[in-house]
């Protein structure tokens, strides 16, 4: 169960953020209103949120999830792939130093937190263009060093690994087409999304109550199923710009 939170406001630049997406321009006053919703819905399940201030410097610094990966034992701080992002940890690096051991992602290993998936006491790691194999290896090293077990998955398609495959509870893992005959998923239930509603892959379980994006109809039929809370949130102007629900916030 998760106690904590911590989440990043958006600074007023938000829009020139790394995207490949075109889906027309983000706005920063609707991405500050959804951005407070999304908050208040960690808020709603339980967690103690810590908002850190904007990052004026680091247009995309509000998808906190990818400057670390957070498990009950530590923290590692990563080294992001991109080279626009690196920077961003150092105030990260800071703020789950009072929650957590800190451990580091060194050059040129390369991890971002959204290709990184732990369910129960395995990682998934994805190899991505943000995280290389080097980097994984060393995450694979730390996260052994404390009893978890991990596997390297490549990423074939989409920005990272949780763009196509996330952890719903119940042994189930919600994928994209792309994932569903991977042999390294193969212990778990399989709910493949329609292609037309991947994005909706970036579904996050928190305290057992699902967090989806609005406006997948199939897709949340498809998780009505696991007979758990359902709660949908509007996330237009983070789609716009390659982020989804888990890159967010750090959960522990």
């Amino acid at each position: 169960m998760f106690e904590k939170a911590i989440v990043r406001k958006p600074c007023k630049n938000f829009t020139q953020g790394i995207t490949t997406q075109s889906l027309g321009a983000a706005n920063y006053d609707v991405m500050t209103a959804q951005h407070t919703a999304y908050t208040e819905a960690l808020k709603d399940l339980g967690l103690v949120v810590e908002i850190l201030e904007a990052e004026e410097a680091y247009p995309d610094a509000h998808f906190v999830e990818d400057t670390a990966v957070v498990f009950p034992e530590a923290a590692v701080i990563t080294n992001p792939g991109a080279e626009a992002r690196k920077g961003e940890e150092v105030t990260i690096e800071k703020a789950l130093a009072a929650h957590r051991p800190i451990e580091k992602i060194t050059a040129p290993g390369t991890v971002d937190g959204g290709d990184i998936l732990m369910v129960n006491r395995h990682f998934f790691i994805g190899v991505s263009d943000r995280t290389n194999e080097e980097g994984a290896a060393q995450l694979g090293a730390i996260v052994k060093k404390y009893g978890y077990t991990w596997i390297p998955v490549p990423v074939a398609a989409g920005l990272h690994f949780k763009s196509s495959v996330n952890y719903v509870g119940k042994n189930t893992l919600l994928v994209t087409e792309t994932f569903k005959d991977r042999s390294e998923l193969q212990d778990y239930t399989l709910i493949v999304l329609d292609p037309e509603e991947e994005y909706a892959g970036n579904t996050l379980l928190i305290n057992n109550t699902l967090i989806m994006p609005q406006g997948y109809p199939k897709t949340r039929a498809k998780l009505e199923a696991l007979e758990l809370p359902i709660v949908e949130l509007e996330t237009s102007e983070t789609r716009k710009m390659d982020g989804g629900l888990t890159c967010l916030s750090l959960r522990f």
